[in-house]
């Protein structure tokens, strides 16, 4: 091995050092040309496993940018799903602001806007979650609004979320006020799921389209949970029985409790007992 190695490297040398014409060229040209066949012969065995290599290469390569590309696009796709999201609350959140700033939002009470992120799940679930909760300042028994009316209230919080238990829920009663006529009621779930506005006598008056807001605390001993004047729904129908004490008021509520996706809590500038 070692006289190999000393053998080509003279010949090396000489190589460089011989001038460019001589016997050594000459015999390295004839060896160039009895070995050009091999050396073709070489290449064209050669080429389909440089071909095969070049292309599992860029297979490989393809599959890659393939993946990379795969990955950008899902990424773009919920960007878009989340600006859909966002596109749909704005009608809502634009509406809680409305009634925020509007005149029959109550003094003594600020607003924790949230999204609604587990809606009824079906005619018989009277409740929802929102995102926001007692890190946001929500309380327990803190009314409910959406832009249109009155939702329900706070019956459970929790850090980062809290519970609302809605109008419709067969437990919830909220003391209610007839706009047009000073007629006092309670709302709360009739027969069938719809709303009524129950314990109005015959000889008052309410009629069809009569507007109800809530009627707050007209006791001081025995404060209501939901301040005065937060609308609630429209009088859609009046009937009397023979044998009954009371009016059949029918209550179309303003909220759709169905199919909100941002409320807001109402929660008392009071400091909290």
């Amino acid at each position: 091995m070692v006289g190999l190695v000393i053998v080509a490297l003279g010949l090396i040398t000489i190589s460089f050092r011989s001038p460019t014409s001589g016997a050594l060229h000459d015999l390295q040209g004839a060896g160039s040309t009895v070995l050009s066949p091999f050396q073709t012969a070489a290449n064209r065995i050669a080429q389909p496993f440089r071909d095969a290599y070049d292309y599992i290469h860029s297979l490989a390569n393809a599959r890659a940018e393939n993946k990379r590309l795969k990955k950008i696009n899902e990424n773009l796709r919920k960007k878009d799903l989340q600006r859909v999201a966002q596109a749909a609350q704005l009608p809502a959140v634009l509406r809680l602001l409305h009634f925020e700033q509007g005149p029959v939002f109550p003094n003594d009470f600020h607003a924790v806007n949230a999204a609604v992120i587990s809606p009824p799940g079906g005619p018989f679930a009277h409740s929802l979650v929102i995102h926001a909760g007692s890190s946001a300042g929500v309380r327990l028994d803190s009314p409910v609004v959406s832009g249109d009316g009155l939702v329900g209230i706070v019956s459970n919080v929790f850090p980062d979320t809290a519970k609302v238990t809605l109008l419709t829920d067969p437990d919830s009663f909220a003391a209610a006020l007839d706009v047009h006529t000073g007629v006092r009621g309670m709302v709360h779930t009739g027969p069938g799921g719809t709303l009524i506005l129950d314990q109005v006598q015959k000889q008052f008056e309410v009629k069809a389209g009569d507007k109800l807001v809530t009627a707050g605390t007209h006791n001081a001993r025995y404060p209501d949970l939901y301040p005065y004047g937060i609308p609630i729904g429209t009088v859609t129908s009046v009937s009397a029985l023979d044998t009954a004490n009371f009016l059949q008021v029918q209550v179309q509520p303003y909220a759709n409790l169905g199919s909100l996706t941002a409320v807001g809590v109402l929660v008392s500038k009071k400091p909290h007992r």
